[in-house]
């Protein structure tokens, strides 16, 4: 797809029982597979053109909904990660979907793995495509290898929600008028050489809007998606026993750079090790944004195959 072609989507929203609003975007064929995608932290309602086309061609529907507390979707403070599952399958049922595969980036991992532990025979098969492992995870040191910018948020969100929405109030005031050609000198030392060679361009102003976007409502999806992720996640697929997931979970797949500075090589390896039955892709030379660009079709079709199902 040209460089800087739009896509054809449509926003919607739904209301949950406790009144919570839930906004999404939809993309692609509408008898297509569902391709539930959770975004990094923070990001906004912001489809990337060639992510959609990749998806097309395959025959799948692109979902993108965005958390509590992000664009339209109503704050849920104390929201754990394993909360997310049910508000996917709300989409999914306001799109008379059924089963789905997912993928999540960075912040998104963990979500992405919630389905496949709390949705099990719905979710067909799952991906976590450089994502935190979590905080307390036996043998990891959590914040060993984060860039400096990762190791101060993550730092304030351990001194709990107060003390976060400070120090993410005056990152938003920075962040929420980032570009393009910006966006990878706003990140500072999260970002190595190899991901500094892809925020060109198309893909550099996507990245800008997806943070530009998360900061439309405030900081609040933000904050949430930080604490959760330093708190009890609430399921397992393997790393605690008994697991909380009824059913066995989907399959899953982990990819990891080794260059990683937004989550550290270390994650990767820890998942990898501990979720059980995982297919294990650790990336050498391979930054935390940089496998976005150039593996995302290795990573759909293997998603694809590991759900059972011909790429």
């Amino acid at each position: 797809m040209p460089s800087g072609q739009t896509v054809d989507t449509e926003r919607r929203s739904l209301t949950r029982p406790d009144g919570r609003v839930i906004e999404f975007l939809v993309a692609g064929p509408a008898d297509g597979l569902p391709l539930v995608l959770h975004e990094g932290t923070p990001c906004g309602l912001v489809l990337h053109p060639p992510t959609v086309r990749a998806a097309g061609i395959r025959g799948l529907r692109v979902i993108l909904a965005a958390r509590p507390g992000y664009e339209g979707s109503t704050p849920r403070s104390g929201r754990r990660v394993v909360d997310v599952a049910q508000d996917t399958a709300a989409v999914l049922d306001e799109l008379g979907a059924g089963s789905f595969v997912t993928l999540g980036w960075s912040g998104g991992g963990p979500h992405a793995l919630a389905c496949a532990a709390a949705l099990p025979g719905r979710c067909l098969a799952a991906g976590s495509i450089a994502g935190v492992a979590p905080y307390a995870a036996d043998g990891l040191d959590w914040l060993a290898g984060m860039g400096p910018e990762n190791v101060a948020e993550f730092g304030a969100a351990l001194r709990g929600e107060a003390a976060l929405t400070e120090f993410l109030g005056r990152e938003a005031a920075m962040m929420g008028s980032v570009t393009g050609e910006s966006v990878a000198s706003s990140l500072g030392g999260l970002v190595i050489e190899a991901d500094k060679a892809v925020l060109t361009g198309e893909f550099a102003a996507h990245i800008a809007a997806c943070l530009r976007n998360a900061l439309s409502s405030g900081v609040a999806g933000w904050r949430d998606d930080d604490l959760a992720f330093v708190s009890d996640w609430g399921f397992s697929l393997g790393w605690e026993s008994p697991s909380p997931a009824p059913g066995d979970p989907a399959p899953v797949a982990v990819w990891q750079g080794d260059q990683d500075q937004m989550v550290p090589y270390a994650h990767g390896q820890w998942l990898a090790a501990r979720i059980r039955g995982a297919r294990v892709h650790l990336m050498p030379g391979e930054g935390h944004l940089s496998m976005t660009v150039s593996a995302f079709d290795r990573i759909l079709d293997d998603l694809l195959d590991l759900a059972g199902l011909t790429a």
